[in-house]
Protein backbone atom coordinates (compact mmCIF):
# COMPACT_ATOMS: atom_id res chain seq x y z
CA UNK A 1 0.00 0.00 0.00
CA UNK A 2 1.00 3.50 -0.31
CA UNK A 3 0.39 6.22 1.89
CA UNK A 4 1.05 10.10 1.37
CA UNK A 5 1.35 11.51 4.31
CA UNK A 6 0.82 15.54 4.88
CA UNK A 7 2.43 17.25 7.39
CA UNK A 8 3.18 21.18 8.62
CA UNK A 9 5.96 22.42 10.55
CA UNK A 10 6.52 18.68 11.45
CA UNK A 11 7.85 15.60 10.23
CA UNK A 12 10.38 14.70 8.53
CA UNK A 13 11.93 17.84 10.61
CA UNK A 14 14.01 17.05 12.97
CA UNK A 15 11.96 19.77 15.38
CA UNK A 16 8.07 20.92 15.52
CA UNK A 17 4.78 19.52 16.12
CA UNK A 18 3.67 15.96 15.47
CA UNK A 19 7.06 14.52 14.66
CA UNK A 20 7.14 12.06 17.64
CA UNK A 21 4.07 10.16 16.09
CA UNK A 22 4.51 10.57 12.59
CA UNK A 23 7.92 8.61 12.80
CA UNK A 24 6.68 6.09 15.13
CA UNK A 25 3.64 5.59 12.42
CA UNK A 26 6.20 5.36 9.46
CA UNK A 27 8.66 2.81 11.19
CA UNK A 28 5.72 0.75 12.75
CA UNK A 29 4.10 0.21 9.39
CA UNK A 30 7.53 -1.12 7.04
CA UNK A 31 5.08 -3.07 4.71
CA UNK A 32 3.55 -0.03 3.32
CA UNK A 33 5.22 2.93 1.53
CA UNK A 34 5.23 6.30 2.42
CA UNK A 35 5.51 9.34 0.55
CA UNK A 36 6.27 12.19 2.53
CA UNK A 37 4.75 16.06 1.98
CA UNK A 38 5.73 18.64 4.61
CA UNK A 39 5.08 22.10 4.76
CA UNK A 40 8.07 24.14 6.81
CA UNK A 41 7.02 27.03 9.08
CA UNK A 42 10.66 28.50 9.36
CA UNK A 43 14.32 28.78 7.77
CA UNK A 44 15.68 27.10 11.27
CA UNK A 45 13.47 24.23 11.11
CA UNK A 46 14.67 23.41 7.61
CA UNK A 47 18.61 24.51 8.45
CA UNK A 48 17.98 21.39 11.15
CA UNK A 49 17.28 19.08 8.55
CA UNK A 50 15.19 15.74 8.58
CA UNK A 51 15.30 13.19 10.83
CA UNK A 52 16.86 9.75 9.61
CA UNK A 53 14.14 7.98 7.60
CA UNK A 54 13.51 3.99 7.17
CA UNK A 55 13.91 2.70 3.58
CA UNK A 56 10.26 2.58 2.82
CA UNK A 57 9.94 5.87 2.39
CA UNK A 58 10.02 6.27 -0.90
CA UNK A 59 9.30 9.87 -1.84
CA UNK A 60 10.22 13.61 0.29
CA UNK A 61 8.85 16.64 -0.81
CA UNK A 62 8.78 19.71 0.88
CA UNK A 63 7.69 23.26 0.34
CA UNK A 64 8.12 26.34 2.78
CA UNK A 65 5.26 28.59 4.44
CA UNK A 66 7.61 31.35 5.53
CA UNK A 67 9.90 32.28 2.59
CA UNK A 68 7.98 34.41 -0.95
CA UNK A 69 6.91 32.27 -3.44
CA UNK A 70 6.91 34.46 -5.96
CA UNK A 71 7.11 32.36 -9.44
CA UNK A 72 7.43 35.59 -11.86
CA UNK A 73 3.82 34.29 -13.49
CA UNK A 74 1.46 37.13 -14.42
CA UNK A 75 -1.66 36.54 -15.73
CA UNK A 76 -3.06 37.51 -18.72
CA UNK A 77 -6.41 39.04 -19.67
CA UNK A 78 -9.13 35.88 -19.46
CA UNK A 79 -6.41 34.41 -17.24
CA UNK A 80 -6.99 37.66 -14.68
CA UNK A 81 -10.74 37.49 -15.35
CA UNK A 82 -10.96 33.96 -14.36
CA UNK A 83 -8.70 34.90 -11.14
CA UNK A 84 -10.81 37.52 -10.10
CA UNK A 85 -14.33 35.31 -10.53
CA UNK A 86 -12.92 32.37 -8.26
CA UNK A 87 -11.22 34.56 -5.61
CA UNK A 88 -14.37 36.57 -5.02
CA UNK A 89 -16.32 33.44 -4.41
CA UNK A 90 -14.16 32.05 -2.11
CA UNK A 91 -13.89 36.08 -0.09
CA UNK A 92 -17.39 36.15 -0.16
CA UNK A 93 -17.57 32.92 1.42
CA UNK A 94 -15.23 33.81 4.24
CA UNK A 95 -17.12 36.84 4.36
CA UNK A 96 -20.65 35.49 4.00
CA UNK A 97 -23.03 32.53 5.32
CA UNK A 98 -22.99 30.61 2.40
CA UNK A 99 -19.91 27.62 2.71
CA UNK A 100 -20.52 26.37 -0.94
CA UNK A 101 -19.25 29.53 -2.41
CA UNK A 102 -15.74 29.42 -0.05
CA UNK A 103 -15.65 25.73 -2.00
CA UNK A 104 -16.23 26.74 -4.91
CA UNK A 105 -13.52 29.28 -4.96
CA UNK A 106 -11.24 27.55 -3.61
CA UNK A 107 -11.29 24.84 -6.21
CA UNK A 108 -11.49 27.13 -8.45
CA UNK A 109 -8.23 28.58 -7.64
CA UNK A 110 -6.91 25.32 -7.49
CA UNK A 111 -7.87 24.76 -10.88
CA UNK A 112 -6.19 28.00 -12.36
CA UNK A 113 -3.42 27.34 -10.64
CA UNK A 114 -3.19 23.74 -12.12
CA UNK A 115 -3.18 25.12 -15.63
CA UNK A 116 -1.77 28.67 -15.66
CA UNK A 117 0.94 28.36 -12.83
CA UNK A 118 1.34 30.09 -9.24
CA UNK A 119 -1.00 32.69 -7.67
CA UNK A 120 1.82 34.24 -5.79
CA UNK A 121 1.51 37.79 -7.90
CA UNK A 122 -2.56 37.08 -8.12
CA UNK A 123 -3.21 36.83 -4.70
CA UNK A 124 -1.39 40.28 -4.15
CA UNK A 125 -2.64 42.19 -6.60
CA UNK A 126 -4.67 44.92 -6.03
CA UNK A 127 -7.43 43.07 -7.65
CA UNK A 128 -7.54 41.00 -4.66
CA UNK A 129 -7.67 43.75 -2.27
CA UNK A 130 -10.38 45.44 -3.80
CA UNK A 131 -11.96 41.80 -4.00
CA UNK A 132 -11.58 41.67 -0.29
CA UNK A 133 -12.73 45.08 0.16
CA UNK A 134 -15.82 44.17 -1.45
CA UNK A 135 -16.83 40.97 0.33
CA UNK A 136 -16.20 43.27 3.56
CA UNK A 137 -18.79 45.95 2.34
CA UNK A 138 -21.05 43.43 1.56
CA UNK A 139 -24.56 43.28 3.41
CA UNK A 140 -24.10 39.89 4.91
CA UNK A 141 -20.89 40.65 6.57
CA UNK A 142 -20.47 40.57 10.27
CA UNK A 143 -19.96 43.90 12.00
CA UNK A 144 -16.00 43.79 12.95
CA UNK A 145 -15.60 42.71 9.20
CA UNK A 146 -17.39 45.79 7.51
CA UNK A 147 -15.23 48.23 9.93
CA UNK A 148 -11.91 46.60 8.18
CA UNK A 149 -9.48 49.17 6.82
CA UNK A 150 -6.90 49.27 3.94
CA UNK A 151 -4.21 48.05 6.80
CA UNK A 152 -6.51 45.80 7.50
CA UNK A 153 -7.19 44.49 3.62
CA UNK A 154 -3.21 44.74 2.99
CA UNK A 155 -2.29 42.52 6.42
CA UNK A 156 -5.19 39.79 5.41
CA UNK A 157 -4.19 39.23 1.90
CA UNK A 158 -0.69 38.90 2.89
CA UNK A 159 -2.16 35.67 5.55
CA UNK A 160 -4.07 34.61 2.93
CA UNK A 161 -1.39 34.12 0.44
CA UNK A 162 0.95 32.64 2.72
CA UNK A 163 -2.42 30.02 3.38
CA UNK A 164 -3.34 29.23 0.31
CA UNK A 165 0.23 28.53 -0.82
CA UNK A 166 -0.01 25.26 -1.22
CA UNK A 167 -2.86 25.75 -4.17
CA UNK A 168 0.12 26.70 -6.42
CA UNK A 169 1.81 23.32 -5.51
CA UNK A 170 1.73 20.38 -7.78
CA UNK A 171 1.82 17.61 -5.29
CA UNK A 172 -1.88 16.39 -5.56
CA UNK A 173 -0.31 15.36 -8.70
CA UNK A 174 1.84 13.13 -7.58
CA UNK A 175 -0.78 12.17 -5.11
CA UNK A 176 -3.12 10.64 -7.59
CA UNK A 177 -1.01 7.66 -7.79
CA UNK A 178 -1.17 6.66 -3.71
CA UNK A 179 -3.60 4.44 -2.25
CA UNK A 180 -4.28 6.82 0.93
CA UNK A 181 -3.42 10.30 0.95
CA UNK A 182 -2.92 10.83 5.07
CA UNK A 183 -3.35 14.60 6.46
CA UNK A 184 -1.14 14.77 10.10
CA UNK A 185 -3.21 17.64 10.89
CA UNK A 186 -5.79 19.67 10.04
CA UNK A 187 -5.97 23.21 8.19
CA UNK A 188 -3.08 23.89 5.80
CA UNK A 189 -1.89 20.95 5.46
CA UNK A 190 -4.84 19.16 4.38
CA UNK A 191 -5.01 21.26 1.55
CA UNK A 192 -2.79 18.77 -0.55
CA UNK A 193 -4.87 16.07 0.36
CA UNK A 194 -8.35 17.92 0.15
CA UNK A 195 -6.87 18.78 -3.76
CA UNK A 196 -6.29 15.16 -4.75
CA UNK A 197 -9.50 13.58 -3.26
CA UNK A 198 -11.50 16.52 -5.18
CA UNK A 199 -9.56 15.72 -8.62
CA UNK A 200 -8.43 12.02 -8.46
CA UNK A 201 -10.60 10.77 -5.85
CA UNK A 202 -7.62 9.35 -3.73
CA UNK A 203 -9.19 8.79 -0.10
CA UNK A 204 -8.69 11.20 1.99
CA UNK A 205 -7.63 10.30 6.28
CA UNK A 206 -7.19 13.50 8.69
CA UNK A 207 -5.95 13.10 11.77
CA UNK A 208 -6.06 15.98 14.74
CA UNK A 209 -4.61 15.56 17.65
CA UNK A 210 -4.89 19.55 18.48
CA UNK A 211 -7.31 20.99 16.80
CA UNK A 212 -6.28 23.36 14.17
CA UNK A 213 -9.12 26.02 13.93
CA UNK A 214 -9.30 25.86 18.33
CA UNK A 215 -5.30 26.46 18.48
CA UNK A 216 -6.10 29.22 15.53
CA UNK A 217 -8.33 31.17 18.06
CA UNK A 218 -6.06 30.25 21.14
CA UNK A 219 -3.34 31.85 18.91
CA UNK A 220 -5.03 35.13 18.07
CA UNK A 221 -6.39 35.62 20.86
CA UNK A 222 -3.02 35.95 22.82
CA UNK A 223 -1.39 38.36 19.71
CA UNK A 224 -2.34 42.08 19.35
CA UNK A 225 -4.14 41.92 15.80
CA UNK A 226 -6.81 44.29 14.74
CA UNK A 227 -10.07 42.94 15.52
CA UNK A 228 -11.00 42.73 11.38
CA UNK A 229 -8.08 40.56 10.53
CA UNK A 230 -8.57 38.39 13.27
CA UNK A 231 -12.25 38.34 12.44
CA UNK A 232 -11.21 37.47 8.66
CA UNK A 233 -8.57 34.84 9.78
CA UNK A 234 -11.27 33.10 11.89
CA UNK A 235 -13.81 33.33 9.30
CA UNK A 236 -11.36 31.68 6.31
CA UNK A 237 -9.86 28.76 9.71
CA UNK A 238 -13.56 27.98 10.26
CA UNK A 239 -14.42 27.60 6.52
CA UNK A 240 -11.69 25.30 5.66
CA UNK A 241 -12.03 23.75 8.60
CA UNK A 242 -15.94 22.95 7.89
CA UNK A 243 -14.46 21.68 4.37
CA UNK A 244 -12.32 19.17 4.80
CA UNK A 245 -14.56 17.74 7.46
CA UNK A 246 -17.21 17.53 4.96
CA UNK A 247 -14.31 15.78 2.86
CA UNK A 248 -12.30 13.83 4.18
CA UNK A 249 -13.34 9.62 4.07
CA UNK A 250 -12.22 9.46 7.35
CA UNK A 251 -11.13 11.77 10.34
CA UNK A 252 -9.39 10.23 13.82
CA UNK A 253 -9.73 12.44 16.44
CA UNK A 254 -6.84 11.73 18.93
CA UNK A 255 -9.79 12.38 21.94
CA UNK A 256 -13.58 13.04 22.56
CA UNK A 257 -12.52 16.63 23.14
CA UNK A 258 -10.94 16.89 19.46
CA UNK A 259 -14.30 14.43 18.43
CA UNK A 260 -16.50 17.56 19.73
CA UNK A 261 -14.65 19.95 17.71
CA UNK A 262 -15.00 18.51 14.50
CA UNK A 263 -18.84 17.73 14.87
CA UNK A 264 -19.56 20.93 15.75
CA UNK A 265 -17.84 22.05 12.61
CA UNK A 266 -19.94 19.61 10.69
CA UNK A 267 -18.37 16.55 10.20
CA UNK A 268 -20.24 13.23 10.20
CA UNK A 269 -20.34 11.03 13.16
CA UNK A 270 -20.11 8.13 10.79
CA UNK A 271 -16.81 8.87 9.45
CA UNK A 272 -15.00 9.48 13.04
CA UNK A 273 -13.09 7.37 14.86
CA UNK A 274 -10.90 8.26 17.56
CA UNK A 275 -7.25 7.20 17.64
CA UNK A 276 -5.23 7.93 20.92
CA UNK A 277 -1.81 9.27 20.82
CA UNK A 278 0.83 6.16 20.88
CA UNK A 279 3.77 6.58 23.65
CA UNK A 280 6.60 4.37 23.88
CA UNK A 281 5.44 2.40 27.26
CA UNK A 282 8.96 1.02 27.69
CA UNK A 283 10.56 4.33 28.69
CA UNK A 284 8.61 4.33 31.90
CA UNK A 285 8.83 0.74 32.76
CA UNK A 286 11.31 0.65 35.32
CA UNK A 287 9.45 3.43 37.31
CA UNK A 288 5.98 1.78 36.75
CA UNK A 289 6.81 -1.57 37.73
CA UNK A 290 7.93 -0.04 41.30
CA UNK A 291 5.49 1.62 42.69
CA UNK A 292 7.48 2.16 45.73
CA UNK A 293 10.08 4.27 44.56
CA UNK A 294 9.55 8.13 45.42
CA UNK A 295 9.43 10.27 48.42
CA UNK A 296 5.45 9.78 49.54
CA UNK A 297 5.43 13.52 50.77
CA UNK A 298 6.47 15.15 47.31
CA UNK A 299 4.17 16.55 44.75
CA UNK A 300 5.69 15.99 41.08
CA UNK A 301 4.90 18.93 37.88
CA UNK A 302 6.15 18.26 34.72
CA UNK A 303 5.70 20.37 31.72
CA UNK A 304 5.83 23.69 29.54
CA UNK A 305 6.78 26.52 31.54
CA UNK A 306 3.28 28.96 30.48
CA UNK A 307 0.66 30.57 31.63
CA UNK A 308 -1.92 28.38 29.91
CA UNK A 309 -0.24 25.20 32.48
CA UNK A 310 -1.38 28.21 35.67
CA UNK A 311 1.39 27.82 37.92
CA UNK A 312 0.31 30.89 39.88
CA UNK A 313 -2.39 28.71 40.96
CA UNK A 314 -0.31 25.51 41.65
CA UNK A 315 1.50 27.72 44.11
CA UNK A 316 -0.72 29.41 46.05
CA UNK A 317 -2.66 25.87 46.32
CA UNK A 318 0.51 24.31 47.87
CA UNK A 319 0.83 26.90 50.47
CA UNK A 320 -2.49 25.60 51.26
CA UNK A 321 -0.76 22.12 51.73
CA UNK A 322 2.21 22.71 53.67
CA UNK A 323 -0.16 23.95 56.36
CA UNK A 324 -1.86 20.30 56.44
CA UNK A 325 0.88 18.73 55.44
CA UNK A 326 4.26 20.62 56.97
CA UNK A 327 6.62 17.78 55.29
CA UNK A 328 5.40 18.27 51.52
CA UNK A 329 7.76 19.17 48.92
CA UNK A 330 7.00 20.36 45.47
CA UNK A 331 9.30 20.00 42.40
CA UNK A 332 8.72 21.71 39.11
CA UNK A 333 10.12 19.93 35.86
CA UNK A 334 10.67 22.31 33.32
CA UNK A 335 10.42 20.59 29.63
CA UNK A 336 10.74 23.10 27.30
CA UNK A 337 10.42 26.69 28.32
CA UNK A 338 7.60 28.51 26.63
CA UNK A 339 8.69 25.77 23.36
CA UNK A 340 5.68 23.93 21.82
CA UNK A 341 8.09 21.97 19.93
CA UNK A 342 9.12 19.38 23.18
CA UNK A 343 5.31 18.32 23.52
CA UNK A 344 3.51 15.42 21.20
CA UNK A 345 0.11 14.31 19.90
CA UNK A 346 -1.34 17.72 19.47
CA UNK A 347 -1.13 19.15 23.54
CA UNK A 348 1.98 21.75 22.34
CA UNK A 349 -0.49 23.02 19.29
CA UNK A 350 -3.93 23.71 21.34
CA UNK A 351 -1.36 25.39 24.36
CA UNK A 352 1.03 26.49 23.29
CA UNK A 353 0.02 30.13 22.58
CA UNK A 354 2.83 31.99 24.54
CA UNK A 355 6.37 32.48 23.10
CA UNK A 356 9.70 31.66 23.60
CA UNK A 357 10.30 35.26 25.63
CA UNK A 358 6.46 35.05 27.53
CA UNK A 359 7.82 31.56 28.86
CA UNK A 360 10.90 32.63 30.57
CA UNK A 361 8.57 35.95 32.08
CA UNK A 362 6.20 33.66 33.20
CA UNK A 363 8.91 31.37 34.57
CA UNK A 364 10.60 34.63 36.63
CA UNK A 365 7.08 35.55 37.88
CA UNK A 366 6.80 32.00 39.36
CA UNK A 367 10.22 32.11 40.84
CA UNK A 368 9.55 35.07 42.80
CA UNK A 369 6.16 34.13 43.86
CA UNK A 370 7.50 30.77 45.35
CA UNK A 371 9.90 32.74 47.13
CA UNK A 372 7.27 35.51 48.60
CA UNK A 373 5.18 32.39 49.68
CA UNK A 374 8.04 30.01 51.08
CA UNK A 375 11.16 31.68 52.70
CA UNK A 376 13.96 29.91 52.69
CA UNK A 377 13.55 27.17 55.98
CA UNK A 378 16.34 26.17 57.81
CA UNK A 379 16.13 23.37 61.36
CA UNK A 380 18.07 25.61 63.49
CA UNK A 381 20.05 29.29 63.61
CA UNK A 382 23.15 27.09 62.26
CA UNK A 383 21.79 25.45 59.13
CA UNK A 384 21.08 26.41 55.81
CA UNK A 385 17.90 27.11 54.58
CA UNK A 386 16.07 25.32 51.95
CA UNK A 387 12.99 26.15 49.96
CA UNK A 388 10.25 23.42 49.89
CA UNK A 389 9.38 24.21 45.91
CA UNK A 390 12.26 23.53 43.64
CA UNK A 391 12.29 25.37 39.55
CA UNK A 392 14.31 22.03 37.81
CA UNK A 393 14.82 21.03 34.19
CA UNK A 394 14.42 17.54 32.25
CA UNK A 395 17.74 16.79 30.74
CA UNK A 396 20.25 17.50 33.56
CA UNK A 397 22.68 15.07 35.53
CA UNK A 398 20.14 14.78 38.40
CA UNK A 399 17.10 13.87 36.08
CA UNK A 400 17.58 13.06 32.54
CA UNK A 401 14.81 11.51 31.66
CA UNK A 402 11.02 12.28 32.56
CA UNK A 403 10.54 8.65 33.93
CA UNK A 404 13.32 9.67 36.70
CA UNK A 405 11.20 12.93 37.20
CA UNK A 406 8.09 11.19 37.37
CA UNK A 407 9.74 8.48 39.74
CA UNK A 408 10.68 11.03 42.22
CA UNK A 409 7.44 11.38 43.80
CA UNK A 410 4.30 9.60 44.56
CA UNK A 411 1.53 11.97 43.56
CA UNK A 412 1.74 14.04 40.09
CA UNK A 413 -0.14 17.39 39.58
CA UNK A 414 -1.86 19.23 36.61
CA UNK A 415 -3.01 22.74 36.85
CA UNK A 416 -3.58 23.70 33.32
CA UNK A 417 -6.64 26.32 32.16
CA UNK A 418 -5.99 25.27 28.42
CA UNK A 419 -5.10 21.34 27.64
CA UNK A 420 -5.48 19.01 24.59
CA UNK A 421 -4.21 15.76 24.91
CA UNK A 422 -2.39 15.74 28.71
CA UNK A 423 0.51 13.97 27.75
CA UNK A 424 2.22 14.51 31.14
CA UNK A 425 -0.54 12.93 32.56
CA UNK A 426 -0.36 9.71 30.13
CA UNK A 427 3.29 9.76 31.07
CA UNK A 428 2.43 9.94 34.52
CA UNK A 429 0.31 6.98 34.65
CA UNK A 430 2.76 4.59 32.51
CA UNK A 431 4.47 5.40 35.15
CA UNK A 432 2.06 3.62 38.29
CA UNK A 433 1.27 7.67 39.66
CA UNK A 434 -1.56 8.54 40.99
CA UNK A 435 -2.73 12.39 39.70
CA UNK A 436 -4.45 15.15 40.57
CA UNK A 437 -5.71 17.17 37.86
CA UNK A 438 -7.97 20.38 36.68
CA UNK A 439 -11.12 19.33 34.54
CA UNK A 440 -10.15 20.68 31.29
CA UNK A 441 -9.67 19.50 27.60
CA UNK A 442 -8.95 15.46 27.32
CA UNK A 443 -7.82 15.22 31.17
CA UNK A 444 -11.24 13.44 32.42
CA UNK A 445 -11.25 10.78 29.30
CA UNK A 446 -7.38 10.06 29.88
CA UNK A 447 -7.53 9.46 33.21
CA UNK A 448 -10.93 7.55 33.51
CA UNK A 449 -11.41 7.41 36.86
CA UNK A 450 -7.86 6.55 37.87
CA UNK A 451 -7.13 9.98 39.47
CA UNK A 452 -8.46 13.05 40.51
CA UNK A 453 -10.34 15.52 38.71
CA UNK A 454 -10.84 19.58 40.31
CA UNK A 455 -12.06 22.63 38.53
CA UNK A 456 -9.55 24.69 36.74
CA UNK A 457 -8.16 28.41 39.06
CA UNK A 458 -9.49 26.90 41.89
CA UNK A 459 -6.33 26.56 44.21
CA UNK A 460 -8.49 25.29 47.45
CA UNK A 461 -10.09 22.64 45.82
CA UNK A 462 -6.84 21.60 44.28
CA UNK A 463 -4.51 21.65 47.45
CA UNK A 464 -7.57 19.22 48.72
CA UNK A 465 -6.98 16.91 46.65
CA UNK A 466 -3.46 16.74 46.73
CA UNK A 467 -3.76 16.80 50.76
CA UNK A 468 -5.95 13.73 50.21
CA UNK A 469 -3.87 11.65 48.31
CA UNK A 470 -0.42 12.61 50.88
CA UNK A 471 -2.68 11.70 53.55
CA UNK A 472 -3.71 8.65 52.45
CA UNK A 473 -0.81 6.58 50.34
CA UNK A 474 -2.61 3.40 49.86
CA UNK A 475 -5.15 4.75 48.05
CA UNK A 476 -2.87 6.89 45.64
CA UNK A 477 -0.91 3.40 45.47
CA UNK A 478 -3.93 1.97 44.31
CA UNK A 479 -5.15 4.83 41.63
CA UNK A 480 -1.68 4.71 40.35
CA UNK A 481 -2.02 0.75 39.74
CA UNK A 482 -5.11 1.28 38.17
CA UNK A 483 -3.82 4.22 36.06
CA UNK A 484 -0.90 2.02 34.61
CA UNK A 485 -3.28 -0.62 33.77
CA UNK A 486 -5.15 1.92 31.84
CA UNK A 487 -2.44 3.54 29.97
CA UNK A 488 -0.98 0.35 28.55
CA UNK A 489 -3.92 -0.43 27.34
CA UNK A 490 -4.76 2.57 25.53
CA UNK A 491 -1.96 4.74 24.83
CA UNK A 492 0.78 2.39 23.30
CA UNK A 493 2.54 2.95 20.19
CA UNK A 494 1.53 -0.77 19.46
CA UNK A 495 -2.56 0.14 19.65
CA UNK A 496 -1.99 3.54 17.88
CA UNK A 497 0.01 1.89 14.82
CA UNK A 498 -2.50 -1.04 14.77
CA UNK A 499 -5.44 1.22 14.14
CA UNK A 500 -3.84 3.32 11.60
CA UNK A 501 -3.21 0.11 10.00
CA UNK A 502 -7.30 -0.68 10.05
CA UNK A 503 -7.88 2.71 8.94
CA UNK A 504 -5.91 2.68 5.90
CA UNK A 505 -7.59 -0.95 5.20
CA UNK A 506 -10.91 0.27 5.55
CA UNK A 507 -10.52 3.33 3.34
CA UNK A 508 -9.30 0.83 0.93
CA UNK A 509 -11.97 -1.28 1.06
CA UNK A 510 -14.54 0.79 1.12
CA UNK A 511 -13.27 3.49 -1.53
CA UNK A 512 -15.32 3.68 -4.94
CA UNK A 513 -13.52 3.94 -8.05
CA UNK A 514 -11.44 6.49 -9.52
CA UNK A 515 -12.91 9.26 -11.20
CA UNK A 516 -9.84 9.13 -13.59
CA UNK A 517 -10.79 5.41 -14.42
CA UNK A 518 -7.76 3.81 -12.54
CA UNK A 519 -10.43 1.74 -11.29
CA UNK A 520 -11.35 0.47 -7.66
CA UNK A 521 -8.27 -0.82 -4.95
CA UNK A 522 -7.16 -4.19 -5.67
CA UNK A 523 -8.54 -4.24 -8.69
CA UNK A 524 -4.92 -5.76 -10.12
CA UNK A 525 -3.24 -8.07 -8.82
CA UNK A 526 -0.20 -7.39 -6.54
CA UNK A 527 2.21 -9.57 -8.91
CA UNK A 528 1.52 -6.86 -11.46
CA UNK A 529 4.09 -4.88 -10.06
CA UNK A 530 6.76 -7.49 -9.26
CA UNK A 531 9.50 -6.62 -11.96
CA UNK A 532 9.88 -9.51 -14.15
CA UNK A 533 8.06 -12.40 -15.84
CA UNK A 534 5.89 -13.74 -13.12
CA UNK A 535 3.21 -15.15 -15.65
CA UNK A 536 5.71 -16.55 -18.75
CA UNK A 537 8.52 -17.49 -18.45
CA UNK A 538 11.52 -15.75 -20.18
CA UNK A 539 12.34 -19.23 -22.22
CA UNK A 540 9.01 -19.12 -23.15
CA UNK A 541 8.18 -15.54 -24.17
CA UNK A 542 7.66 -15.64 -28.30
CA UNK A 543 10.95 -14.91 -29.99
CA UNK A 544 11.42 -13.22 -34.15
CA UNK A 545 13.12 -14.60 -36.43
CA UNK A 546 16.55 -13.14 -35.33
CA UNK A 547 15.97 -14.35 -31.60
CA UNK A 548 14.71 -10.89 -30.23
CA UNK A 549 11.69 -11.03 -27.67
CA UNK A 550 9.01 -10.00 -29.54
CA UNK A 551 8.63 -7.16 -25.87
CA UNK A 552 11.81 -6.05 -26.30
CA UNK A 553 11.57 -5.52 -30.21
CA UNK A 554 8.33 -3.15 -29.39
CA UNK A 555 10.07 -1.33 -27.33
CA UNK A 556 9.47 -2.59 -23.46
CA UNK A 557 12.27 -4.37 -22.24
CA UNK A 558 11.77 -7.84 -20.32
CA UNK A 559 10.99 -7.72 -17.10
CA UNK A 560 9.40 -4.20 -16.97
CA UNK A 561 6.03 -3.58 -15.37
CA UNK A 562 4.44 -2.93 -18.89
CA UNK A 563 5.55 -6.69 -19.75
CA UNK A 564 3.93 -7.95 -16.62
Amino acid sequence: MRIGLLTEGGYPYATGEARLWCDRLVRGLPQHEFELYALSRSAEQEERGHVPLPVHVTRVRTAPLWAPADDGRSYRRRERRRFAAAFTELVRGICGADPARFADGLYGLAGLASEQGGLYAALRSETAVRAVESACRAPEASRAVQRAQVADLLEFVDELERMLRPLSLDWYEDLREVDVCHAAAGGVAALPGLLAKRFFGVPLLVTEYGVQLRAHYLETSARDERPAVRALLAAFHTRLAGEIYAQADLLTPGNAHARRWQERCGASRERLRTVYPGMEADRFAAVGEDPACGDPHTLIWVGRVDPAKDLIALLHAFAEVRKAEPRARLRIFATAVGSAGSASAGSATEAGAGNHAVGHGYLADCRSLAAQLFPDEAADAHAVGENPVTFEEIGGPDVPSPARAYGSGRVVVLSSVIEGFPITLAEAMFCGRATVSTDVGAVVEVIGGTGLVVPPRNPRALAEACITLLQDPERAQRLGSAARARALELFTVEQNVAAFQQSYLHLLAHGPARPDGTGVPFEQPPEARVPGHWATPTWAAPHTESGVPSAVRAGHPAGSEASA
